[in-house]
């Protein structure tokens, strides 16, 4: 079986290689990962979580832009998996996803090779389950896109790099928390926050238990060190700080900011951020590092909050006293939207490309569509508890939409998802956004619910021109940030208030547009977003791969796979500059295994 695995794993490498005609001269990235169930005890309670070769949280992609990446996913899970990439592009190449729309599961026990390019892109981005609740038990990690060396990046080189992953957890495994959700529960507080899958330093012994392992980061005096934050969690938007020092943000989500200091930042689920941070104060003991509730109540969250280690080579002693202070105001939600309306592009800089960022001038653009699209508090429909956008609680039907549409399958889903908020009673639909490619789209989020909301939309970083409390109408329009507003992938709507962003229409495919709450995500709160070929399909868009699943009315065409155990890998990556020269050495390196 393990032979047959190898054979299986070269014959896919060599397709994904030898078939790979328009980007032959950009280099390969090779990771090979097994996704399974392990046991830890983050919060002191031994609980399952989900690894990838045997890591949680999952190991850090680290690539340069346009290089090609091939990463072969088993799946020892024993439910259906996908891995999505959030912030990679996919320039052309919805097939590789890993959502709904476009895949199909990868069945437990099968492996399936990801193959796409990180195409004219930069920045700090991460990858998580799409499926299943599954990301509220882990299987998330980083991906670091670096410029290439030709590109002048607006920053000295800093001398490290550090990823950090927080996000709200429970002691609850994934299966139980989605049990809550059907039975028409709410999942509650959290029981704490991590920071790189571990939980909080014993800052205060009433609130957090002896034992716990807590993330330590090592650091010299004096020297500047790169922080990639992600909020990987549920749905708790954290206060981000690291106390006595400030936190320069440089980068968001693949765009050059306008670099500002901060001394906390309010980062909401799914979003990442990258600051430089210079070891610059005394070292008369460590120092916290700090993610906290924002927007909450009541004494039960004062559990809800992570504490790691900043250690200093030359530290005096351990961390000791009360916590740095969040903002003031636990819900003054004005002040932390003036500081996400201080985050601006650097228009002058390159990124991916040498030409200023700003060089694209979005606000003299023609918007061809305007979407605006309403979220309200859960309601039940057929007796469920569900979330809506527009009065649509999305279902996904089991044939995913892009293959539909490859193999002229009607009625899976339909076209006729409404532009704006709807009067009538909420219902249960598989509806997408029509869209022109080429054209620009202003997209606006009414958030009615009572609590934040994070929007994502895959394929492409859109730019947020405004926010504002109240009810969004065209009038809004006039304070509208038409210059400098930041390019980003995933953007916080604050409760009775509205968010705005445009996005340029240029990449062919079906893109999910989904809440990053896991909770709301989960109920329904989605939609996808149609960008068909004016070619016909597979012409501008790439093809479809030839180790494609099928599943849904198309699943006759599935060619089974031999269920295969976990193989507990450790994780690596083959760079070449040359295609043959990296398939030969895989070949070489996977025969010659024992």
């Amino acid at each position: 079986m393990m032979l047959t695995w190898r054979v299986a794993l070269v014959a896919v490498l060599a397709v994904a290689v030898l078939t790979w005609h328009s980007n032959a001269a950009d280099p390969f990235a090779f990771f090979d990962w097994d996704v399974s169930y392990m046991t830890a005890s983050p919060l002191g309670v031994p609980q399952q979580v989900i690894a990838i070769n045997k890591k949680f949280p999952g190991p850090v992609m680290n690539v340069t832009t346009n290089y090609n990446v091939v990463v072969n996913v088993l799946n020892s899970l024993d439910e259906p998996l996908l891995l999505t990439w959030d912030g990679i592009q996919m320039r052309k190449n919805c097939w590789q996803d890993g959502v709904l729309g476009t895949n199909c599961p990868i069945p437990p026990g099968w492996n399936w090779t990801y193959q796409f390019q990180v195409k004219d892109q930069i920045g700090s981005f991460f990858y998580s389950p799409s499926l299943n609740f599954q990301r509220a038990a882990g299987g998330y990690g980083g991906i670091t896109v670096n410029n290439r060396a030709v590109i002048l990046v607006p920053f000295g080189t800093p001398d490290g790099d550090f990823t950090l992953f927080m996000g709200d957890w429970y002691k609850k495994n994934h299966t139980d928390l989605r049990k809550l959700l059907d039975d028409g529960k709410d999942l509650g507080v959290p029981d704490g926050v991590l920071i790189n899958g571990k939980g909080p330093y014993q800052y205060n012994t009433s609130l957090v238990p002896a034992g716990i392992d807590y993330e330590t980061i090592n650091v010299e005096p004096g020297k500047t060190y790169r922080f990639r934050v992600h909020n990987v969690g549920i749905s708790t938007s954290l206060n981000f700080r690291i106390q006595g020092h400030n936190l320069l943000m440089v980068e968001t989500e693949g765009t050059y900011t306008v670099q500002q200091n901060y001394t906390n930042l309010d980062i909401h689920v799914g979003q990442s951020y990258s600051f430089l941070v210079t070891m610059d104060q005394n070292a008369s003991s460590d120092y916290y590092i700090v993610a906290s509730a924002r927007f909450v109540n009541g004494s039960s969250w004062d559990r809800v909050t992570g504490v790691g280690i900043l250690h200093y080579s030359n530290s005096k002693g351990k961390a000791s006293g009360p916590l740095p202070d969040p903002p003031n105001d636990q819900f003054d939600k004005t002040w932390s939207m003036n500081q996400a309306r201080s985050i601006r592009t650097n228009t002058s800089t390159g990124a991916a490309r040498p030409n200023p960022q700003g060089s694209f001038h979005y606000g003299s653009i023609n918007v061809t569509h305007v979407y605006v699209l309403q979220n309200l508090p859960p309601v039940r429909i057929n007796g469920k508890l569900r979330t809506t956008l527009n009065g649509i609680s999305y279902v996904p039907p089991d044939t995913p939409l892009r293959l539909a549409d490859l193999y002229d399958k009607s009625g899976v889903y339909a076209s006729d998802f409404p532009t704006g908020p709807t009067t009538g009673p909420p219902t249960l639909g598989s509806s997408v956004i029509n869209a022109s490619y080429k054209g620009f789209m202003e997209i606006v989020f009414q958030n009615n619910n009572t609590i934040i909301q994070t929007y994502h939309l895959d394929g492409y970083a859109f730019f947020v021109v405004g926010m504002d409390y109240g009810v969004w109408t065209e009038n809004s329009r006039g304070t509208y940030n038409k210059w400098d507003g930041v390019s980003r992938c995933t953007i916080q709507v604050y409760p009775g208030a509205w968010t705005a962003v445009m996005v340029s229409l240029d990449n062919v495919g079906i893109w999910n547009l989904r809440v990053e709450n896991l909770d709301t995500w989960y109920l329904g709160q989605e939609v996808y977003v149609k960008v068909p070929d004016p070619s016909g399909y597979n012409v501008t868009e790439m093809i479809a791969p030839d180790n494609i699943l099928y599943c849904g009315l198309l699943k006759d065409k599935q060619k089974q796979q031999v269920p295969h155990g976990s193989l507990a890998t450790a994780s690596s990556s083959v760079l070449a500059s040359s295609k043959t020269l990296t398939f030969m050495l895989l070949l070489l390196a996977l025969m010659f295994l024992p």
